[in-house]
Formats: C-alpha cells, structure tokens, sequence
C-alpha cells in the first residue's frame, strides 16, 4: 500500500476515548500472542501518568493509531531519557506509513522537551515491530526497569541527541 500522506497526529490527555479504545484493541492482540502476566500496561489510575506525553494518529477523522513517551528519570537523571509505551497502529491501516511518521513524531516531541534518549520494550514474537525500530534506528540493549528477566522482553534503544 502507498504511504498516507494526510495523516494527523493529536497530542491528548490520558484519559482521551480514542486513546483509550486504541489500548483496548492493542491489549487484545498481545493476549492472542502473550501471556497477561507478559502485557505492560500503562497504569492510568497512577498520578505520574500525567506526566506522559500521548498521541493519537488520526486518518480521514478516524483514530488509528496511538503511542506515549514516559519520563525515565529513575534510570539516571542526568540521562534525560524517555520510554516509548503503547505504541499501535491498527491492522487495517498498517504498512501505509503511519507507524514511521508517528515514531518520528515522538521522537520530535521528546527532542522539544529536552530528552536525549528513548528506550523501549518489545516482545519477541513480534517482528514487525522489531523491524520497525531497527530500521530508524534502534539498537538492542539490556533489558531494564521491570523488564528484567523476562524471556519475551526485547528492549531497545535509540540515541537523540549525542552530548
């Protein structure tokens, strides 16, 4: 398919339905892969979860897509590192481009607030996501934060801003 080219990105609250419907329908597709025990979930009822930048891709007014930053800030201060969350693209739109923009969209977003790093955790029976953060520029790293440990965990990491 051609990349969509009108593709909007909505910087929301945490508490947006469309966010939230997006989750929904991620979290369902990782439970036909994983195990519960193996979902990170956003908590939404903890009150650091404001501190989270979220994002909505919309397509023609429809919501298709979604993904947060978190500040990583336990990790190393000094560090100004952030954690891709609940990055989603639904499966009706994917291979149209929207997962790229919408990475290179975060990615901005982490840059304007100063961040000079982003981590992520992946799972390891899905490749396409795989293939989509070492294509712009992600590189495995150890496992982190409560990921430690966990056989279907891959983490990676991407370099912003070298200092």
């Amino acid at each position: 398919m051609l990349p969509v080219t009108d593709v909007e990105f909505v910087v929301v609250a945490p508490d947006n339905k469309d966010l939230r419907e997006l989750i929904v329908t991620l979290d369902e597709e990782l439970l036909e892969r994983y195990p519960h025990e193996t979902i990170y979930v956003v908590d939404f009822s903890d009150p650091k979860v404001q501190e989270m930048t979220f994002v909505v891709a919309y397509v023609n007014g429809q919501a298709v897509g979604c993904g947060g930053l978190r500040p990583l800030d336990y990790l190393d201060p000094g560090r100004r590192t952030m954690e891709l969350k609940r990055f989603y693209v639904d499966s009706s739109c994917r291979k149209m481009g929207i997962a790229t923009k919408m990475l290179l969209f975060l990615e901005g977003k982490a840059l304007a607030a100063g961040y000079r790093e982003i981590l992520l955790e992946t799972g390891i029976k899905q490749p396409e996501a795989i293939g989509l953060y070492v294509k712009h520029g992600y590189r495995p790293i150890d496992l982190f934060g409560p990921y430690v440990g966990d056989p279907d965990s891959l983490c990676y990491g991407k370099t912003l801003i070298e200092e």
